[in-house]
């Protein structure tokens, strides 16, 4: 196929697609599922060989947002029955990171519910990333606190904050659509503001929110301008008392061909299957592997992921292995790059992005797949080689409705339970 051996050889040299050609690859068919999966593959091998980045979410405080995400459980009006709690101290927050570590994660987020922080809360994080490092100096950390301000980045790059994540989510265009309490300018300014800072930029999406196949290429190719390191992909989770509660817009093919257009288009970059993977991709889990080159370990932020050691068998049965604590994630020019970045001084706290960094979501409330809480249904619609099935057939999403797959978290951090990693 003419147009996936363009894309492979672009990806191999690392060089990025026309938005023509990500668009066309969001079209193929279902027969041509697992040639579009090979050929990223190719892609992911190249740059990341066959490792597979372990990262664990521990969510400092939950619910109780005053933003109007209509995608998260935790924004202001919603009805989802999650779990409710300020913020961990910082020996409970470390306990529940050392549960992830213990499983094999190399990065722990820490993420925060809220519009951004205070310069108190920024204390609070500070306090907790020491307990963290104390009880594992080689972890990685990576913040999701919202909306930042002047010198917040730079307080947590001191603080031994590693990267910081804050999702772009969808297409300037139709972002309106979703939040109106914050902009995407203001979610820019705060990845360029962390990236500013010397922070690695991990800044991702959200999809099956209604979405056309060009906003998702729009928003994947805003984040390569942004230089994004890690570019977590989030499947929508519609669960009651949301507005998105009826958009069942997606299946396991439609996930994996997302997958590997991210891929395509940041072809050295960190891709990472967040939120929704085990309601969306369900059994063809193991090939997004060959896609993504990270994943989250366990649960999520405010709904349950499936069972850490699952996770870790999946890997090994696929063929991968797990990414060790030494070992450099980006490949070596990417690596050089965000270090020269983390090492160069902050610009005033002002931001202004260079070419390799970002990640984030606003709010705070769903970073790297923490949009994946609440009750879940399943996917929707059969895409029956269409390009824009999976968009336009919300009417059958009540048939293939899967509450079995996605359960609210009641374990781990915020309460009395063992976590799960």
């Amino acid at each position: 196929m003419d147009l996936l051996d363009t894309l492979t050889a672009k990806g191999l040299r690392g060089e990025t697609p026309t938005r023509e050609e990500a668009l066309a690859l969001l079209a193929t068919t279902d027969d041509e599922l697992l040639d579009v999966v090979a050929a990223a593959g190719r892609v992911r091998r190249r740059w990341f060989g066959r490792r597979v980045k372990l990262n664990y979410l521990v969510n400092l405080k939950s619910g109780l947002c005053p933003e109007d995400c209509s995608y998260c459980s935790q924004r202001l009006g919603s009805k989802a029955e999650i779990l409710k709690y300020t913020w961990l101290k910082p020996d409970q927050a470390a306990e529940a990171a050392k549960a992830g570590v213990s499983g094999g994660a190399k990065r722990v987020c820490l993420v925060a519910s809220g519009r951004g922080p205070t310069d108190r809360d920024i204390d609070r994080v500070t306090d907790t990333v020491a307990a963290i490092r104390e009880a594992d100096p080689a972890v990685e950390v990576c913040a999701c606190l919202g909306l930042l301000s002047d010198n917040q980045a730079e307080r947590l790059k001191a603080a031994g904050v590693d990267a910081y994540n804050h999702n772009l989510n969808t297409s300037e265009g139709t972002y309106g659509d979703i939040a109106t309490t914050h902009t995407y300018a203001d979610r820019v300014d705060t990845v360029q503001k962390a990236h500013g800072a010397g922070l690695s930029a991990c800044s991702g999406l959200i999809a099956g929110m209604g979405e056309s196949d060009e906003d998702l290429v729009d928003v994947v190719f805003a984040l390569r301008e942004l230089g994004s390191d890690s570019v977590p992909v989030n499947f929508l989770i519609p669960f009651e008392g949301t507005p998105l509660a009826k958009e069942w817009n997606l299946t396991p093919q439609r996930c994996l061909r997302i997958l590997a257009m991210v891929r395509f288009v940041n072809p050295d970059t960190e891709v990472r299957i967040a939120g929704g993977r085990e309601v969306h991709l369900r059994s063809l889990q193991p090939l997004g592997l060959h896609i993504a080159n990270s994943i989250f370990l366990g649960d999520y932020l405010t709904s349950e992921g499936q069972a850490g050691q699952a996770d870790l068998d999946m890997i090994r049965d696929a063929g991968f292995e797990v990414e060790g604590m030494g070992e450099s994630t980006l490949p070596r020019h990417r690596a050089d790059v965000a270090a020269d970045a983390a090492q160069a001084p902050a610009a005033g706290g002002c931001g202004t992005a260079p070419a390799a960094g970002g990640c984030g979501t606003g709010g705070g409330c769903g970073p790297c797949g923490g949009h994946a809480h609440g009750h879940a249904h399943g996917d929707a619609a059969t895409e029956a080689g269409h390009p824009d099935a999976g968009h336009d057939a919300p009417e059958t999403a009540a048939d293939e409705a899967r509450t079995d797959l996605v359960r609210v978290r009641r374990r781990g951090a915020g309460t009395e339970l063992a976590p799960n990693a």
